[in-house]
């Protein structure tokens, strides 16, 4: 069977949810190789194994944190030259979305971003898309060079699939632009103590019906009911109500959790671009004709300050 090279997304050795996820894509298409690149790169090896890796290739390097992601493209790089993958699977964070693609530049292959499923096919890997703000779903294959994809979070299960999990040391010559882009600080960001966005199962977001950045509280508090992230719309962010980095929609953070709860937003489509691939959807609008109903699988028309208390009302009191 061919090998499925994984780029693995790890911090300091503790691998995100998002790789195990690839894992569980990689192994229907062939074996899962794992590349795991920087400091704690060798501990990331018993949860790739765990969770499917026949082989984790790792090689550490003060590059890959000095610099920004040349150093990972080399490794990736020599990455593919020694296994002749059947495909390279990576999450699809900002970060590694530009490593993909200058990854694909260098092999000369081509690239599908933003993939929500991968399944085998008769002529290679064939990845699903949800395209033009999800309106439609469309289905693909790169028919040149080595297939490169970069998958959404919460598009698969994180399966347990033991496996030999062999470590083995990639070599690595980095370019002479590997060091081009110096890293010159890092500011920690500061914790809520809730889920990361992008990674979340389940997202609660507030828009331009909250009205005011005082009653994000009220959303704030039934997302921590649901052991949830918090997402606010572009107007509500531009508005000053809640940080940008919160922001879910075309021109903020694309998400795909197992549940989205809108809050006062009214459906635009610049919103719509960044949660229609969410696996249900519920809004909670007072406007009965707004857009986002056209959307949801279940609906609410009701002022949010009456309904959103009385839900996390509920939720607390059914888990006790």
């Amino acid at each position: 069977m061919a090998e499925v090279l994984v780029y693995v997304d790890h911090v300091d050795g503790a691998v995100r949810k998002p790789t195990l996820e690839l894992l569980t894509l990689a192994r229907r298409i062939g074996e899962p190789v794992a590349v795991a690149l920087g400091n704690g790169a060798g501990d990331t090896a018993a949860v790739l194994a765990e969770h499917g890796a026949v082989k984790v290739l790792t090689h550490e390097a003060s590059e890959y944190a000095d610099y920004l992601v040349v150093p990972k493209v080399d490794a990736l790089q020599a990455a593919v030259e020694q296994v002749s993958p059947a495909a390279v699977l990576v999450p699809s964070s900002a970060e590694a979305k530009e490593v993909a693609a200058r990854l694909a530049l260098r092999i000369g292959s081509g690239i599908i971003t933003d993939a929500v499923d991968v399944e085998a096919g008769a002529e290679g890997p064939v990845a699903t898309q949800s395209v033009f703000a999800a309106s439609f779903t469309t289905k693909s294959r790169v028919v040149k060079g080595t297939p490169v994809i970069t998958v959404k979070p919460n598009s698969a299960s994180v399966e347990a699939a033991p496996a030999a999990g062999t470590v083995e040391a990639l070599s690595v010559t980095f370019s002479d632009k590997a060091t081009g882009t110096k890293v010159t600080g890092r500011t920690a960001r500061e914790s809520t103590g809730r889920p990361e966005l992008t990674e979340a199962a389940i997202v609660v977001s507030g828009g331009r019906g909250v009205n005011g950045a005082e009653n994000f509280a009220i959303i704030e508090a039934l997302a921590d009911s649901l052991g949830a992230a918090v997402g606010a719309s572009r107007a509500a962010v531009d508005a000053g109500w809640y940080p940008h980095t919160n922001q879910v929609g075309q021109t903020g953070k694309s998400v795909s959790p197992q549940l989205y709860i809108a809050n006062g937003i009214s459906g635009a489509i610049q919103h719509r671009a960044g949660m229609q691939t969410s696996k249900t959807i519920v809004a909670i609008n007072k406007d009965a004709e707004a857009p986002i109903f056209d959307l949801v699988d279940y609906g609410v028309v009701g002022d949010l300050f009456d309904v959103v208390p009385q839900l996390t009302d509920e939720i607390k009191t059914r888990k006790g």
